[in-house]
Formats: C-alpha cells, sequence, structure tokens
C-alpha cells in the first residue's frame, strides 16, 4: 500500500499546475492524503481552504482520511523541536533579513553562502531569547557529522548523492510560526504515513535538507518522484502571484472537472499549456 499526499498552501486559487500534480499524486497512491499547509499566516485565508476542497471534488479526486491542517498541529511541531535543541543540532537565530544581506556583502562575505552563520556559535542565554525575536535554525553541519551526506531513491530507482554545498542551515521555525517548511513538511509526512513523496521538479532543492532532518530525527525514508512542471506554452512558471488561470474560473465556466482529470492523466494539457522544467 502506497501512501501519497497533496500539499497546497491556501494562499489563493490552484491552478493547472496543481491539478496536474494533484493526479500525479492520486495515480501513484493507494492511499492519498490531503494536507493544508497554511503556517503563513500573513498570506493563507480561511477561504481558500474551502475553494480547495471544491477544486479537487471538481476534479473527481477524492482525499483518504482526514485532512492534516499544520496550523492545528503546533504542539507536534514544537515537541519535535525540543528535540532537536536538546540533540543540539538546532540554535536560535536573530538576524534580520538585512543584517543577513549585509553580511553576504561584506568584502569577505561568501556570495555564495545563503545563510553566513552569524548566530551558529552564540553561547545560549536564556534572557536573550525570552526578551528578544528569533527563529531556530538547523545546525547543518552537527547534523552531517552525526549522520553523514544523505540520499534519496526516486521511484524510477534512481539514488541521488548530496554533497555538502547542497546544504543550510535552513530556519526551522519562526518567531511568528511554530514551525518553517521543511521540519513541518518532514513531521507531517512521517505522520500520515507517507512512503511516496509526489511533488514537482521544483522542489527537488529540498529533498537533501529534508533528508537530513529525517536521518536526525529518526523518521522513515519515502521514496520521491519529483515530477515535470506544467508551464506556459512560452515557457513562463505558472504562478499564483501572476494570476495563472485558475481551477475555479475553469470550473465557473462549466468545464468538465472529470474529463479535464483524465486528459492529465495521460498528460495532456490545456491548449497554451506544457510540461517541462523552467
Amino acid at each position: 500500500m502506497t501512501t501519497t499526499r497533496f500539499a497546497p498552501s491556501p494562499t489563493g486559487h490552484l491552478h493547472i499546475g496543481h491539478a496536474y500534480s494533484a493526479i500525479v499524486g492520486r495515480s501513484y497512491g493507494d492511499r492519498w492524503r490531503l494536507r493544508i499547509e497554511d503556517l503563513d499566516t500573513g498570506r493563507s485565508r480561511p477561504e481558500f481552504v474551502g475553494e480547495i476542497h471544491a477544486d479537487l471534488q471538481w476534479l473527481g479526486l477524492e482525499w483518504d482520511g482526514a485532512v492534516l491542517v499544520q496550523s492545528e498541529r503546533s504542539a507536534a511541531y514544537a515537541s519535535v523541536l525540543d528535540n532537536l535543541r536538546a540533540d543540539g543540532l538546532a540554535y536560535p537565530c536573530y538576524c534580520t533579513r538585512a543584517d543577513i544581506a549585509a553580511a553576504l556583502q561584506a568584502p569577505h562575505g561568501d556570495a555564495r553562502a545563503r545563510y553566513p552563520g552569524t548566530c551558529r556559535t552564540l553561547p545560549d542565554d536564556p534572557e536573550r531569547r525570552a526578551t528578544r525575536p528569533h527563529s531556530w535554525r538547523l545546525d547543518a553541519e552537527k547534523a552531517l557529522e552525526r549522520n553523514g551526506l544523505p540520499s534519496w531513491l526516486e521511484l524510477d530507482g534512481n539514488r541521488f548523492a548530496t554533497g555538502c554545498a547542497d546544504f543550510d542551515d535552513v530556519i526551522l521555525a519562526r518567531k511568528d510560526a511554530p514551525a518553517a517548511y521543511h521540519l513541518a513538511c518532514v513531521i507531517d509526512d512521517a505522520t500520515s504515513g507517507v512512503d511516496l513523496v509526489v511533488r514537482g521538479e521544483d522542489l527537488r532543492s529540498s529533498t537533501p535538507v529534508q533528508r537530513l532532518l529525517q536521518l536526525s530525527l529518526g523518521l522513515p525514508e519515502p521514496r520521491y518522484l519529483h515530477h515535470p512542471l506544467v508551464l506556459h506554452a512560452d515557457g513562463r512558471r505558472l504562478a499564483k502571484r501572476d494570476k495563472a488561470p485558475t481551477l475555479a474560473a475553469m470550473r465557473a465556466d462549466g468545464i468538465d472537472g472529470h474529463a479535464l482529470a483524465a486528459q492529465l492523466r495521460k498528460g495532456r494539457l490545456p491548449a497554451g499549456f506544457r510540461l517541462g522544467n523552467a
């Protein structure tokens, strides 16, 4: 029994790219879970959750079991973060985006670094943590020392190796959210029993750090399927912010969602779209 999932963010209407990803995941999953990734409280809207449900039902896609809603799982994330802190794998970071940008522009700064490690070696100061906004970051160097370089297995049987350059001290939790994307993703996949992660090619770069977190937390290793993205015919990426054609608009225009889903299962896209990697 293979378990897959579809994990949209309710920050706007779904588009044809979301529909394709959902259908690929449903096609490979004996069980198909639905997860609402609504930790971005500034952009997530309850009304879009209802639209996600309506879009999936219009396509004829039925999920298995209860919907997992990330905003309802703060306690679970906090418990795992406590474990990472106790293991010395997470540290508080007080840097603002401006601080990080300034460090990367310094004369001897490493332009390739995504986070310059400013707070990595600061002594723990409970009073400072209690009075100053901060996030929690993964100490990737320590995690790699303990676990080694991870790899991952794609559904086609290819195993992908990683290198040190694939890792960064990513944010695990923000001052205004109990968990950030990478931490919540691996915890929720394990909680839902997901053993095949189906998602777009654009998220392949997230896999190394998520595998490192799985190893650090003793979580099961899933397989992965990173499918091609749905693009505009001219090669542009679809994006909510660019007002890509939405499934809600297609529903309103009377398009047959079941027929559209049948075409997407065959890899056939409506006019104006193509599969590829942007």
